[in-house]
């Protein structure tokens, strides 16, 4: 990696752990640049403004960082119902990353930024997207292969399945982490009830 790409990344990577945990908004360029050697001639030789650093971030660390946690268990799904449970076990219990305290980022910066600017609306839409569309294809895989109901609608489901991914890592914030178990024991009857 070139000197110029290593301080794209250190910026980038610096700003979302902020951002993560005070916002967007309230993280200035100062804030980004005085936890890094970045000097602010650098971060212009970069980035436009702060808006366009901010879509780096989510195309750039956002999305290959998670990636991994939410699209990739699912891709060659044999057993929906137990692989959608396991990738959202992993997500509230497992992963290290995730504060309880600050919620899940792309949620966090969804409710913060989408109503506000169309462009992180757009970006942030790629991500969410891309988990719900890998659901509703494991889900479509298992009715294909006898393992999901045939009465199952899989878009729906799969918007279902987000939506209390969204709402409980909000709650988890105020309730703390003991509230995940709840949620996780409704979703696994939810998912026992698609057979």
């Amino acid at each position: 990696m070139s000197k110029a790409a290593a301080t794209r990344l250190a910026i980038l990577q610096k700003a979302f752990e902020l951002i993560y945990v005070k916002g967007y908004q309230a993280t200035s360029i100062d804030e980004i640049l005085s936890t890094t050697q970045v000097t602010k001639g650098a971060f212009f030789y970069h980035f436009k403004n702060k808006d366009e650093m901010g879509l780096a971030m989510i195309n750039e660390v956002m999305y290959p960082g998670m990636q991994p946690a939410l699209i990739e268990p699912l891709l060659k799904a044999e057993n929906p119902r137990k692989e959608i449970y396991a990738m959202m076990k992993g997500l509230l219990l497992e992963n290290t990353f995730f504060k309880v305290k600050y919620g899940c980022p792309a949620v966090n910066l969804t409710e913060e930024m989408a109503p506000l600017n169309e462009e992180f609306g757009k970006a942030l839409s790629v991500l969410i997207s891309g988990w719900q569309k890998a659901i509703e294809s494991s889900l479509k895989k298992g009715k294909a292969i006898g393992k999901i109901d045939k009465e199952v609608d899989p878009k729906q489901a799969s918007y279902f399945i987000i939506s209390g991914y969204t709402g409980i890592r909000n709650l988890g914030k105020i309730y703390g982490k003991s509230c995940y178990k709840s949620y996780l024991d409704e979703l696994q009857r939810y998912l026992a009830g698609m057979k």
